[in-house]
């Protein structure tokens, strides 16, 4: 004996088949969407989990500062390398060096780069080898002298920055003949801070005068 179709309550009556198989269809079609949501939201998870593991397991805190340069063992090595007397400045201890090396092209420049410790900003201490006239002038893309100071006994003309970006960022720049060579002081700071480095080298800046007489 065949089955009696069963009634669907919203229609009043039996299914036909076509009703059947459009009601499966959207059945089926129903939960293999919720089937991809889920494996969606699975994925979603993992993928953050790993994240998470990865963050945890970043190293945290501030980068280590870096080392200051010992200006005194370069300088050694410089002189040597050279055969020539390397200025090395008597800054305050508070001072950081964050770089002593040979720099320049037409004229090589024995060069230190400080981080004065009561001001912002940098400063430079340039010795140009056997430098010209023209030396300080073209570091300072073209700035002029604008009268001079004296700092310890030891003479230094003073330039007139008048366009500080255009000088690479240097707001003060003094320079002094030290025998053959230049000394250069320059960088972006102010002048109080500019005139303590030449202090830190006028000794050494008498004696290679002395020299050169």
């Amino acid at each position: 004996m065949s089955k009696t179709p069963r009634v669907v309550a919203e229609l009043g009556r039996p299914e036909t088949p076509e009703e059947t198989a459009e009601r499966k269809a959207t059945f089926s079609a129903a939960y293999r969407a919720s089937q991809n949501t889920r494996n969606l939201v699975a994925a979603l998870l993992a993928t953050l989990a790993v994240v998470a593991v990865i963050a945890f397991a970043v190293p945290r805190g501030e980068l280590p500062a870096a080392k200051a340069v010992d200006v005194s063992a370069v300088a050694e090595q410089v002189a040597s390398a050279e055969d020539r007397t390397v200025i090395v400045p008597d800054v305050p201890a508070t001072w950081t060096a964050n770089s002593a090396r040979i720099e320049g092209d037409s004229v090589s420049a024995w060069t230190i780069v400080y981080v004065p410790s009561e001001t912002s900003g940098y400063l430079r201490v340039a010795q140009g080898f056997d430098a010209d006239e023209s030396w300080p002038t073209r570091v300072l893309k073209g700035a002029g002298v604008d009268g001079t100071v004296t700092v310890d006994g030891v003479v230094w003309d003073v330039y007139e920055i008048s366009d500080p970006e255009r000088a690479g960022n240097v707001s003060i720049a003094l320079s002094t003949k030290a025998g053959d060579d230049t000394v250069l002081i320059y960088g972006s700071t102010d002048q109080k801070t500019a005139e303590r480095a030449a202090a830190a080298v006028a000794d050494q800046v008498d004696t290679m005068n002395e020299r050169s007489r």
